[in-house]
């Protein structure tokens, strides 16, 4: 392809709206357009980026066992009113009505229309095990699109789904996608790590996610792990050892209530007591599907909403506004306390039982409590671990070693859904002992356009985008510094049809533009070997090559073009 026919709009600033690294330089790359909030032009770079991501998936796949179908992205409301998802998955199912006013989704996922597929189908356990599997724009409503294509209003996606019989041939089945998956990302030059992850509006039994780790603002997943074992989860789902239990004294301190003057951060009122975090109880009030509820924490953990929105089986949950706060506690918000309050439930994590003698607010302004203990001056309605997982902490897993953390990007996920979808929409099928039996189905996604926008926030520099090989808009890059001089023009052309006719993909920078702004436009669209052909080099029948990922240059004769750039490129799809 020569650089003058192809459309590479690059530009020379980065795009305001862009946050992190990865979406700044698709856009100033010239390899996607935005057309409204979290939505996309893909451009011809891209287009041919994604392309080889879905060959790779559908390669996998179809080693796998799995079967490509496609499937309708208008859905029918009934059937997510059906499995129950209509007001479980909330906001974000993108919802519209027809001509008649019937309620209609566009598909951000495909479990019910699978289901109801099958259901009509499989009649027989010889039927089964079955994997079907497509790839596919999905739609979802973001309440707050950012990221470029890493949480977009619409999406390219692979989605898989398993039927089987039984609880062993499941584990088979889930097995086969699991290598799949670390196939996939290795092809794809990605190595990721399999985390445990919370099934949210999904369902079913577990799950886990595929993540890419990188080291900058685009890895919006916190990740927790262990060298000792194998143990890895996500924030959401991460657990760890709790402390010790220390050895509660006979007698408490005397409960007072203490001045603290527009003190509300734990910040504040810690360092105005003179207090460790820790010796704080946080008392947080949420509103859980219409009811509020206050949840208690120590002062320097976090409150993991996904914990506790599962223990309470909500729909949706959501910090109380500032009314509501007043209205329970009589209080502003940063004073809310546990004793004596009043006609709401008490939720406290697990920490909770080894403190003794700590600070909480009063419930009234400027004002908090010291030497709160409980039993004698509250009682906890329920005690769940409702907190994230803290570095450091011992693993859960082996009880060894200690925690470390990550940052992520989300590329593919697996789901145990068990039979939450085939009870929902009744796909049964006749087993062995001609009993009608539930399907036990699994779920599996690949975000095609997330795996190339995590693949340029994993490698990257300076200069712009280090594709790997395997998923690079082109392999080569043929680069004449000046396309007027006859010579240089000759070469190049020469050794653009050689390494077409070789079945290599090219580009030629064949535009009458500065050699500056050509070097500066490779670096950025990334390709992964460049062909710099010049006066000088081309005097002695030369012609330099430069990998992308390293800079590295190296001298090669005219004639030997072909045979060394297959040797370097074989070598870079290695590293």
């Amino acid at each position: 392809m020569k650089w003058t026919e192809t459309y590479i709009p690059t530009l020379r600033e980065d795009p305001t709206e862009a946050e992190i690294v990865s979406h700044r330089l698709l856009v100033r790359a010239g390899f996607i357009r935005k057309l409204a909030a979290g939505v996309y032009n893909y451009l011809p770079l891209m287009q041919r980026v994604l392309l080889k991501i879905s060959r790779i998936v559908r390669e996998e796949m179809n080693r796998a066992g799995a079967q490509e179908i496609l499937m309708p992205v208008l859905q029918p409301a009934e059937l997510w009113q059906t499995s129950n998802r209509w007001e479980t998955v909330g906001k974000e199912l993108m919802k519209m009505k027809d001509r008649h006013l019937r309620d209609l989704v566009l598909g951000g996922t495909h479990e019910e229309v699978v289901t109801f597929l099958v259901r009509g189908e499989i009649r027989s356990y010889r039927q089964l095990p079955l994997n079907l599997y497509q790839i596919q724009n999905k739609f979802r409503d973001e309440i707050r699109p950012r990221f470029g294509l890493m949480r977009s209003r619409e999406f390219l996606m692979k989605d898989a789904y398993s039927f089987d019989a039984n609880e062993e041939s499941f584990k088979i089945s889930y097995k086969k996608m699991i290598d799949a998956y670390f196939g996939i990302f290795k092809r794809c030059g990605l190595d990721t790590k399999m985390v445990e992850s919370d099934t949210g509006a999904m369902g079913g039994k577990a799950a886990h996610e595929f993540m890419v780790i990188v080291n900058t603002d685009g890895g919006e997943n916190i990740i927790f792990f262990c060298d000792n074992c194998d143990y890895a989860a996500n924030i959401e789902k991460a657990t760890s050892i709790e402390p010790a239990a220390q050895e509660k004294a006979g007698s408490r301190n005397r409960l007072q209530k203490i001045p603290t003057p527009q003190m509300k951060t734990v910040e504040e009122v810690t360092g105005f007591l003179n207090v460790p975090a820790s010796k704080l109880v946080k008392t947080i009030l949420y509103t859980a599907d219409g009811k509020t509820l206050a949840a208690l924490i120590r002062g320097d953990r976090q409150i993991n909403e996904t914990k506790l929105k599962n223990i309470l089986k909500s729909i949706n949950l959501e910090m109380a506004d500032p009314l509501t706060v007043q209205k329970i506690t009589g209080a502003e918000v940063g004073y809310a306390g546990p004793v004596g309050l009043k006609g709401v439930k008490l939720i406290g994590d697990k920490e909770l039982l080894l403190m003794t003698d700590f600070v909480t607010g009063a419930n009234e302004d400027n004002y908090h409590l010291i030497n709160v203990n409980l039993e004698r001056d509250f009682e906890l309605d329920l005690v769940e671990d409702i907190r994230n997982a803290s570095p450091g902490e011992l693993c859960p897993q082996c009880h060894k070693d200690r925690l470390k953390t990550a940052k992520g990007i989300e590329v593919g996920n697996t789901f145990m859904l068990g039979t939450k979808y085939s009870r929902a929409l009744n796909a049964t099928f006749i087993d062995e002992d001609g009993q009608e039996k539930f399907l036990i189905m699994g779920s599996y996604g690949v975000g095609i356009t997330r795996t190339a926008q995590a693949a340029v926030e994993r490698f990257h520099d300076s200069s712009g985008i280090i594709w790997p090989v395997p998923i690079a808009p082109f392999s080569v890059e043929v680069l004449p510094v000046n396309i007027q001089d006859e010579k240089q023009r000759e070469a190049a052309f020469e050794i653009y049809n050689g390494l077409k006719d070789n079945k290599l993909e090219v580009l030629l920078d064949d535009r009458n533009e500065h050699a500056g702004v050509k070097f500066n436009d490779g670096d950025l669209i990334g390709i992964p070997l460049k062909l710099i052909i010049g006066d000088k080099n081309l005097k002695d029948n030369k012609i330099e090559l430069k990998t992308r990922c390293n800079n590295e240059t190296i001298l090669v004769d005219r004639g030997e073009v072909q045979e060394e750039v297959t040797k370097v490129l074989r070598k870079l799809d290695k590293k």
